[in-house]
Parts: C-alpha cells; structure tokens; sequence
C-alpha cells in the first residue's frame, strides 16, 4: 500500500531541489537543453538522499554519497544524450545537497569560541560544536565530491568523449 504522506514529501523535497538546481545550473550558463535534465537529476539525487536518511537510517555523508553517485551516472547519460560535458548537469545539481545550515553553525560556533569572555563551560561548548558541525561538513562535502567523480573515473573514455557514433566523420580515402 502506498503511504501518501511519504510521497507527498520525496516529491515536494524533489520539487525544491529541482527549483534550486535550475538557478544554479542558470547562472552557469548551460545550454538551455541541459537546465531541465539538471532539474531532474537533483530531484532524482536529493529524492535519494531524503529516503536513505528519513527511512532508511542512513547518516547524512552515507546518503549523500549514494545520491552524489546515483547523480553522476545518470549526468554520464544525460551528457551523452545531449551531447554535452557531464559536469555542466551534475554540478548544479549537487549544489542543493551542500551542508549549508552546517557551515553557518561551524562559523557561528567559532565566532562565539573567539568572543567568549572567561566562561571555559561555554568556550568548551563553542569549540565541540564547532568540531561537530565541521566535521559533518566536510565529510558531506567530501562525499558529494567522490560520489560524483567516481562515475567518470569508471567511464573515462565515455565521460570525456564529446562523440557518437552516429556523430563520428567518416574517414575520408
């Protein structure tokens, strides 16, 4: 049976990651036949992620590397189909899935470290937090970046080959 109430939120999640790769794949400059397929990857990729965290007890880096991964094969097909580099679709469409809310709390940790007045509870406090927040950064960052990559790594030669073979010139005698 269908639960209604967990589609109604992969889709409206997949919905805001869709909206957010179209502005980030826009101010990149793509071409145009490639912001719609960024769109869908980022739905695809953060739909991904949200399941593996929600429902399947994934941590935060586990499931972004999945969906970091899942994003860069598709981008490899989508590229081939469009005839254009893999990068220009699945960069946008990680830029939604980038630890923001994280960072900001590592900086405001750190900040409040270098403003503490005395109080070594509260610098303690400041200085874990900021560990805690920036490890889960770095780590998420890091996934995104290894999962996306490896699936050019594995396909080198379909990766950067901008040909077809329906493309391909035929050689002249």
């Amino acid at each position: 049976m269908i639960d209604w109430q967990i589609l109604g939120s992969v889709i409206a999640d997949a919905i805001g990651a869709a909206i957010a790769a179209i502005g980030f794949s826009v101010i990149s400059n793509p071409p145009r036949r490639a912001i719609l397929h960024t769109a869908i990857l980022a739905a695809i990729g953060h739909s991904i992620r949200f399941v593996l965290l929600q429902y399947a007890g994934l941590d935060l880096a586990s499931a972004s590397f999945v969906a970091a991964f899942s994003i860069g094969i598709l981008s490899l097909l989508a590229a081939y189909k469009l005839f254009c580099p893999a990068t220009v679709l699945y960069i946008p469409a990680l830029l939604p899935m980038i630890p923001g809310m994280y960072a900001y709390r590592t900086v405001f940790s750190l900040i409040k470290f270098l403003q503490n007045n005395g109080n070594e509870n509260e610098a303690i406090h400041y200085l874990l937090e900021m560990f805690k927040n920036g490890i889960t950064t770095a780590s998420v960052l890091f996934s995104l970046a290894v999962g996306a990559t490896i699936p050019i790594f594995i396909f080198y030669k379909r990766a950067f080959s901008m040909t077809r073979t329906s493309h391909r010139a035929k050689p002249k005698k």
